[in-house]
């Protein structure tokens, strides 16, 4: 039987945990847990850990939370570790890092590479208009998300919003992590080069980035809502204020000058757009709290005729 891989994991938001949990609860050997330092949270500026970090320390893993990676190559060497495992880590690592693990640095990547290289591949799946989207287990190079891939898995994007679909993808990513690990540790590796013809690229998204227009076809404003949400969330201007736009569903036969109020009821919110439209049914007005649409109409906020710019 193939000797076990010493691994050190880094990963920092709760869409890394799952995979962390996954490793521990296989028997894999997690030798120690990176991930970044705790910041302040909230109106009080709580100095809060990771969510990586709280899993790692519920286990009793060895836990650094390096402000710079980079500046702690000999601390990490020390730990003898074969492989690093990466999974939403958040900072950028150098061929000093790369050059400590024999048997590679392994990241968790949630688009089906060479698609959606960089920040945001959930969100920008959902925005193309893909049906598909995965996790892919590529080995980490200097350049961005380019490395030859150990493995894929693949999952069907339906109707989920970007937290829907992050949830799903979470849950994937933790058995990539196992099976990725279970190969590495057979020895018996064979790696795929990504396709450099069909790669594309990614950005952060910014909540300018969130503005919706309705002069655009109905399926364009439904996947800015569904990517987006729950944050940094899609928007409009409603009577001079800003309302944020969780969901929405398609408006079948709708038709009217776009950003026009067709109806208000227990539905939610239906819109003109420049081709069909769309129902809202989750939104946030300015200064208050998330709510069903219809909660919204029902607090007669909004009527037929009423325009979302």
């Amino acid at each position: 039987m193939a000797a076990p891989l010493k691994i050190i994991y880094a990963g920092s938001p709760q869409y890394a945990v799952p995979a962390l949990e996954k490793l521990i609860e296989s028997g894999k050997n997690v030798v120690a847990v990176i991930t970044r330092p705790d910041k302040p949270v909230g109106r009080k500026q709580l100095l809060t850990p990771t969510p990586v970090k709280l899993c790692a320390q519920k286990h009793s893993l060895p836990v650094f939370d390096f402000a710079k990676i980079r500046d702690h190559v000999a601390e990490i060497k020390e730990l003898g570790a074969d492989i690093m495992l990466t999974c939403a880590y958040g900072q950028l690592l150098t061929e000093q890092i790369l050059n400590i693990f024999p048997k590679g640095v392994w990241n968790l990547h949630a688009s089906l590479l060479p698609k959606f290289r960089g920040a945001s591949p959930i969100q920008s799946s959902i925005l193309a208009g893909e049906t598909h989207t995965g996790v892919t287990v590529m080995k980490t190079e200097l350049s961005l998300d380019t490395g030859d891939i150990l493995l894929v898995k693949r999952c069907e994007i339906g109707n989920l919003t970007s937290g829907g679909l992050s949830e799903k993808l979470s849950l994937l990513s933790a058995e990539a992590a196992v099976e990725a690990v279970n190969y590495l540790e057979k020895g018996n590796v064979q790696l795929l080069m990504q396709d450099e013809s069909k790669a594309t690229l990614c950005k952060k998204i910014n909540k300018a980035d969130c503005k919706l227009n309705f002069n655009e076809p109905y399926e364009v404003v439904l996947r800015k809502i569904k990517a987006f949400s729950p944050a940094p969330a899609a928007f409009c201007g409603f009577n001079g204020a800003l309302l944020n736009i969780f969901d929405a569903e398609p408006c079948v036969g709708a038709s009217g000058a776009a950003g026009t109020v067709i109806s208000a009821d227990k539905r939610g919110i239906a819109v003109a757009c420049g081709t069909g439209g769309v129902v809202i049914t989750e939104l946030q007005p300015a200064g208050g709290k998330r709510m069903r649409a219809a909660d919204f109409v029902n607090g007669r906020k909004i009527k037929a005729g009423d325009i979302l710019d």
